[in-house]
């Protein structure tokens, strides 16, 4: 008998795609104030879509922080399966800021199609991938009027600025969260055709280190020999917290990490990994750093990290002013492997950086926003079900892998409603992710709402 949601889905790719790029022109990025309508757009957007396929109790959900308003959530549900379990469909419809604009090939929110890709801001991480989850809804829906199990959709925009309103909903447990799993496309494909899971996460903390010097800026010339730099007393510090080999030095950060054992280590060795193509064409460095001792993957997966994103502070415009600054900053974030806390890390680097730092200046240590790790245990019938239905699209077995990076909502969902969550993502590893010219590869985004409309139909039969 055919599958006529899977024949729903296919005829209707082109009319799929124009509404997956109608959402991408919608200049959702979180993080800027100017583009909150923007965001709140494409909430509205997103509700409006949800009710046309056939969702039901479609709303916005507001949010808020005590320093901030947030960017709405959006619900749907369906729960007409008494007898099936119900998922949690999760997705963020909010990117990243386009910069540096005069890299892109093509402008990052007017969608390009290119040597079968999709290039826009946003179209892997993660409208595309979380557009797939709807358009699976919607297949099963119109043809075959229900949908094989339950479901509530829960999308978010703010996952590229910290995701507090959702993780303060989440903690609050509603009931309009009350599932058995969650599904989340937001990972991507060890390789093209290659069917992934993502069953480990690392976590973050992402902070500010600002160090105060003087009352005001001062001239070097009056000053310079006698008054303290911020500046070299921040490289001091910076230069501090890791050595030659790549090991971080703040202490005890290495105590509590839970190593990964023979077997996963050995399926690892096993995945189609060329180091030299990942140090050229990925990353585009003449040689890779990090840890002595471990592999390239296990140095993104399953290792911490420390990076220095910026340090703003001082005189950067054209010309020449003799000044030493007041103040420098730092942004630092960390990368968290299972085993390893949020706070207790935060706590860590804290104290390490008022130890380190020289007398002569004040530091302060901020924590802008936090996530925790997470292993995903792949014993459990919804994996399965999602092993079998890659298998069945794709016609190659599951492989299983970690991401360096996060995904806060995963940890969320895990402590806060004892969810599994199922990683299933279609992103490549150089669809250049919070970069110039990102894309989605087109067969993926078929694929994708072919797989998960599989997974939801065998899902439905899981216990």
């Amino acid at each position: 008998m055919p599958d006529q949601a899977l024949e729903y889905a296919r005829a209707n790719r082109p009319r799929f795609l124009e509404e997956l790029k109608a959402l991408l022109r919608i200049p959702s990025v979180s993080t800027d104030p100017a583009h909150a309508p923007d965001v709140r757009r494409a909430a509205q957007s997103l509700a409006a879509e949800l009710e046309r396929i056939g969702m039901e109790n479609v709303r916005l959900i507001e949010t808020s922080t005590p320093t901030r308003n947030g960017h709405p959530l959006v619900y749907a549900d369906w729960l007409h399966a008494p007898d099936a379990p119900t998922a949690l469909l999760y997705g963020h419809y909010d990117v990243q800021p386009p910069d540096p604009l005069d890299e892109w090939l093509s402008p990052p929110f007017e969608p390009t199609e290119r040597d079968g890709n999709l290039y826009a801001r946003g179209a892997v991480d993660d409208k595309g991938q979380m557009y797939m989850h709807l358009k699976a809804l919607e297949s099963l829906l119109a043809a075959e009027g229900r949908l094989p199990l339950n479901v509530r959709v829960i999308l978010e925009g703010e996952e590229e600025v910290g995701g507090e309103g959702i993780a303060a909903f989440v903690a609050s447990h509603p009931p309009e969260l009350q599932a058995d799993f969650a599904l989340v496309s937001d990972t991507e494909m060890f390789a093209p055709g290659l069917p992934t899971l993502c069953v480990g996460l690392r976590g973050m903390i992402y902070t500010e280190i600002e160090v105060r010097s003087a009352k005001t800026d001062l001239h070097s010339g009056m000053y310079g020999g006698a008054a303290p730099n911020p500046f070299f007393a921040l490289a001091h510090i910076i230069a501090s917290l890791k050595d030659q080999s790549g090991r971080i030095l703040i202490p005890g950060i290495y105590d509590d990490i839970a190593l990964p054992d023979p077997q996963e280590l050995a399926a690892w060795q096993a995945l189609p990994f060329d180091e030299d193509h990942f140090r050229a064409s990925e990353v585009g460095a003449k040689a890779l750093v990090g840890e002595t001792g471990y592999s390239v993957l296990e140095r993104i997966w399953a290792r911490p990290t420390l990076e220095v994103h910026g340090m703003p502070g001082g005189f950067t415009g054209i010309g020449a002013k003799t000044v030493i600054p007041a103040k420098a900053m730092a942004k630092l974030s960390m990368r968290l492997v299972p085993g390893m806390n949020a706070a207790t890390t935060f706590a860590r680097l804290s104290d390490y950086v008022q130890q380190i730092a020289p007398p002569a200046v004040e530091v302060a240590v901020r924590l802008i926003h936090s996530g925790e790790p997470c292993l995903i245990p792949v014993d459990n019938p919804f994996i399965h079900a999602a092993t079998d239905a890659m298998r069945q699209v794709w016609g190659r077995e599951t492989v299983f892998v970690r991401s360096g990076g996060s995904i806060p909502i995963v940890g969320d969902f895990a402590r806060h409603l004892a969810l599994p969550t199922v990683m299933m993502g279609f992103g490549l590893p150089d669809d250049n992710l919070h970069a110039p010219n990102e894309k989605f590869h087109l067969r993926n985004f078929y694929l994708g709402i072919e797989s998960i409309l599989r997974f939801l139909q065998l899902a439905g039969r899981a216990s």
